[in-house]
C-alpha cells in the first residue's frame, strides 16, 4: 500500500503520462510530400527568426525544398501530430556518402514532448537506409537543447571547417560517422 508521501509522485507520474499523450496525440513521422513546403518554411522561419535572422542561404532553401534539398538526392523527415506538421527536419546532400543534418525544428506548441528526438533518431535511420557514411550538421550555442539531443545520439563536436559556413549564426560544428555497410 502507497504511504501518504508515495500517492503525490504517483500521481504526478500519472498526470505527466496523461499530459503527454493529450499533448503529443498520434505522431507520425514520415518523409516529405508534394504540399508540406508551406509548412517546411513556416516552421524553420519561426525559430530561425526567434533567435536569430533569417539569411539567404535560409530563404533558398525554405522557398525552393524540391529543388535544392529533394532533386538533388536529399530528405526531409516530418514529425506529424493529430494531422499537423509540427517538426520538420532536412539531410541535404554534401558529397557520396554525406549529407547534412539541417532545419531541424519543432513548433513551439509542440516543444518538451520528445517530439524532437524522435524526429533525429528518424532522421538517422532515413540516413542509414541512404547508406550515408557521414552526417555533419551546424548549430549555435543558443540552441543548448538540440546540442545536448545531438550529442545523446552519437554526434561530436569538431572543428569549424576551413570553408566557412554560409550561416552567420554558425559556431557549433558536429559530425556522426556511421560504419561501412556489410
Amino acid at each position: 500500500m502507497a504511504t501518504n508521501t508515495e500517492i503525490p509522485s504517483i500521481l504526478h507520474f500519472r498526470n505527466s503520462l496523461d499530459r503527454e499523450r493529450a499533448i503529443t496525440g498520434r505522431l507520425v513521422l514520415r518523409r516529405f510530400q508534394p504540399g508540406d513546403e508551406k509548412a517546411f518554411k513556416e516552421l524553420n522561419e519561426a525559430w530561425i527568426s526567434r533567435d536569430f535572422a533569417i539569411e539567404p542561404g535560409d530563404r533558398e532553401v525554405l522557398e525552393d525544398p524540391q529543388g535544392k534539398i529533394l532533386a538533388k538526392g536529399g530528405q526531409i523527415c516530418l514529425a506529424e501530430r493529430d494531422g499537423e506538421v509540427v517538426g520538420c527536419c532536412a539531410l541535404i546532400p554534401l558529397a557520396p556518402g554525406e549529407f547534412e543534418l539541417a532545419k531541424m525544428t519543432v513548433s513551439e506548441s509542440a516543444r518538451g514532448y520528445g517530439i524532437g528526438r524522435r524526429l533525429l533518431v528518424f532522421a538517422i535511420a532515413v540516413a542509414r537506409v541512404l547508406q550515408t557514411r557521414r552526417l555533419y550538421l551546424e548549430s549555435n550555442t543558443k540552441a543548448a537543447a538540440a546540442i545536448h539531443l545531438y550529442e545523446e545520439l552519437g554526434f561530436r563536436h569538431i572543428a569549424a571547417p576551413a570553408k566557412a559556413s554560409k550561416y552567420a549564426r554558425a559556431n557549433v560544428f558536429m559530425e556522426m560517422f556511421f560504419p561501412e555497410p556489410l
